[in-house]
C-alpha cells in the first residue's frame, strides 16, 4: 500500500487528524498535485487555524499557482498564528517567504 492510501485508511478513523492532513496533503504535493493539497491545507485550515506550519505550504502551493494576492494573504496570516502561539521559528520562515515573494 502506497504512502497515500495508507494516510486515506488512517484518516477513516480520524477525519479531522489535522497532522494526518498535512502528510496527506505533503503527498500530494510530491506527485504535484496541487489541487488536492491546496483544497486539504485550505480544509485544515478552516478546522484548526492554529496549524501553523500549513500556512507556508499553502502560500507556496497559492504562489506557484499565481495567486499572489491569496499568498501574502496566507503568509500573513500565519505569521499572525505564528506569533500568537510563540512560535518563533514559523513566524520567521512565513517572515522569509513573504519578503521573498514582495
Amino acid at each position: 500500500m502506497d504512502r497515500i492510501a495508507r494516510i486515506k485508511e488512517i484518516l477513516k478513523d480520524s477525519p479531522e487528524d489535522s497532522f494526518l492532513k498535512h502528510a496527506l496533503a505533503l503527498e500530494y504535493i510530491k506527485l504535484n498535485n496541487d489541487h488536492d493539497a491546496r483544497q486539504l491545507f485550505e480544509e485544515l485550515l478552516a478546522h484548526e487555524p492554529g496549524y501553523v506550519g500549513s500556512y507556508y505550504q499553502l502560500g507556496k502551493l497559492l504562489e506557484r499557482a499565481g495567486d499572489t494576492a491569496q499568498a501574502i494573504k496566507v503568509y500573513e496570516k500565519g505569521m499572525e498564528m505564528a506569533k500568537a502561539a510563540g512560535e518563533k521559528h514559523a513566524y520567521n520562515e512565513l517572515q522569509t517567504a513573504l519578503d521573498d515573494l514582495i
